[in-house]
């Protein structure tokens, strides 16, 4: 027989869809519609034409062009999005379209009119990335185009994309008009950037991990309070624990500028706490410090620490911000001892180790009844026993009152804020209130990855698509390497089959059961999804492991605290049902 021949040639492909199309398209169905062909009639068919593109494919949304020209591509994308920006001045917000555009040079297979493989999906992928009005490029169509348009570029670092192999790397376009060559740099990196790296334990006693990383998790939290500081979470810096490192491949990982490390002795009731920080680019040691202290100078040692790690980077920091770095905390250190030793069981999100940890933070109240960060992890863990324990009452009021609490006593602490305001949601269904914490919490810390997470779920479950998906993927870029990132795939899982995203929502479900194994939901919605998909077979399956993992799990118990809006839960509750999981 003879071999059949593949096409194949490099081309430089753009991928383009409209941001928040389906809330368009709910609000003014007719409108949206006309809008988006007058675009396309007006604007983007002619400058596709004028750069000699050609249209591969379009859907309801979006549009897949062939370029012979990354240059070309790139000013076409560039001139539209200017072009649409001018259109959208006069419009109110709910009325605007806005592209989202990614470029990307590749090799292509070209069969029968369409085109197929790595460097398509790339461009795909990049779509997704990119801002409403924005563009993603990736590095070899930066090179290309570098030094030839009136663009910024903002350097968005390496990025893991669904189902490519390797990372890639990726640059923002600023379609506003700068000077002639400029390069941008995203907002993160304008501002100082720093990782602190887990702190050594000396002690020679395992039991004391738990100690060296409290140490390091308060030295971060204030730190993040700095709202010129940009700050890498603590998870992601969390890679290097128990590794040998250099100070350069650190800052290069995670793109910061210095690094904070050091190690904790800790003996009877002293305790001795090394700490140096590094300026990356220069390998250069701009402080270092030892300090012995006795166990109840610890909150005094923490707040020095981060004031001197401040005052070394930004001598000029003003008194009113390092006074906010210190948050409220017990006045005994027995009660932070029981919160740290709770951490461990705390975010498993199920009833046997949320039992572990109540009693640990019930005892840290007993010692200190005002202490907000106790309160609040004590609320989720109820909410944990409440969801997957029981459904008992008796639970759920007493996760929402200890929420409350959390919220009056921890007015400056900005994860006890996210965590009490996601209970007030799931289990009070006072969904305006959680949000105004949640607003409280990321004003507070624009870097807590924990906050934006959840926020995020929340924003999912009631309806709020599009930005929910913002505001996971903004905690993705702030924490790739968190080990508590399964919140935003969560939270992406329920807002991609929200908007009929499923391939999508199955992808990040599959992400969290591979980060939280334990964890039942993630599973349920694995098998909506598979559902949706008409993968009845897989989809039964993974219901069953969902019972496995939960065997009390019902659609009307998850209703209880899941069913935040009912357009939302009821599509979701709907595949349930024909995946086999119990009403």
């Amino acid at each position: 027989m003879a071999e059949t021949r593949v096409e194949r040639r490099l081309a430089a492909i753009l991928a383009a869809d409209v941001a928040g199309y389906s809330r368009l398209i709910g609000t003014d169905e007719e409108g949206t519609l006309a809008a988006l062909k007058a675009h396309r009639r007006e604007l983007i068919d002619p400058k596709i034409a004028e750069y000699r593109g050609r249209i591969v494919k379009t859907t309801g949304d979006g549009a897949l062009v062939e370029f012979a020209s990354a240059v070309d591509a790139v000013r076409c994308a560039v001139e539209v999005q200017r072009a649409i920006a001018e259109r959208n001045v006069n419009l109110p917000d709910e009325r605007r379209i806005e592209f989202r555009i990614g470029i990307n040079v590749g090799d292509i297979v070209f069969d029968e009119g369409d085109i197929f493989g790595d460097g398509v999906n790339i461009a795909a992928r990049l779509e997704g990335l990119a801002e409403p009005g924005g563009i993603c490029i990736t590095g070899r169509v930066h090179e290309d185009v570098q030094g030839k348009l009136d663009v910024g570029f903002e350097d968005a670092g390496e990025q893991q994309l669904k189902n490519i192999s390797r990372p890639v790397k990726v640059f923002r376009i600023r379609t506003e008009k700068p000077a002639p060559g400029a390069v941008m740099r995203s907002e993160s990196s304008q501002r100082p950037s720093i990782a602190v790296l887990p702190f050594q334990n000396m002690s020679g006693d395992p039991e004391q991990e738990y100690f060296a990383d409290g140490m390091v998790d308060e030295i971060i939290t204030g730190l993040s309070r700095i709202k010129w500081l940009s700050v890498v979470s603590r998870n992601s810096s969390y890679i290097y624990k128990n590794k040998p490192v250099t100070i350069a491949d650190v800052a290069k990982k995670l793109g910061v500028r210095y690094v904070l490390e050091g190690g904790v002795r800790r003996s009877g009731n002293r305790v001795r706490i090394t700490a140096q920080l590094i300026d990356a680019e220069t390998d250069g040691h701009l402080w270092a410090e030892q300090y012995d202290r006795l166990l109840g100078d610890v909150f005094a040692l923490q707040d020095e620490i981060t004031m001197r790690v401040v005052g070394a980077i930004e001598p000029s920091v003003r008194k009113a911000e390092i006074d906010r770095i210190k948050r409220r905390r017990p006045e005994t250190f027995t009660a932070y001892d029981l919160l740290l030793r709770s951490q461990q069981f705390v975010f498993a999100g199920m009833p046997a180790e949320a039992a572990k940890a109540i009693e640990l933070l019930e005892e840290a109240l007993k010692l200190e009844p005002d202490y907000s960060a106790a309160h609040a992890y004590l609320s989720w863990c109820l909410h944990a026993r409440f969801g997957r324990g029981g459904l008992r009452e008796e639970d759920r009021l007493a996760a929402v009152n200890h929420a409350r609490a959390a919220v009056t006593l921890g007015s400056d602490d900005a994860t006890a804020l996210a965590i009490a305001a996601l209970v007030l949601a799931y289990d009070g269904h006072e969904i305006s209130a959680a949000l105004k914490v949640f607003d409280r919490a990321t004003e507070l810390s624009n870097c807590n990855v924990f906050a934006l997470c959840w926020n995020a779920a929340i924003l999912a479950w009631i309806g709020h698509t599009d930005l929910a998906i913002e505001r996971a993927q903004r905690a993705l870029r702030l924490g790739p390497f968190d080990s508590l990132i399964w919140r935003a795939h969560h939270a992406l899982s329920i807002a991609y089959f929200n908007g009929k995203k499923y391939e999508d929502a199955a992808d990040a479900a599959r992400s969290v059961i591979a980060a939280n194994p334990a964890y039942s939901l993630p599973r349920a919605i694995l098998a909506a999804a598979l559902v949706r998909l008409g993968r009845f077979d897989e989809a039964k399956a993974t219901a069953q492991t969902v019972l496995e993992r939960e065997p009390s799990f019902t659609i009307h118990g998850t209703a209880r605290y899941a069913e935040l809006e009912p357009a939302v839960f009821r599509p979701m509750a709907d595949a349930w049902r024909e995946a086999g999981l119990p009403e």
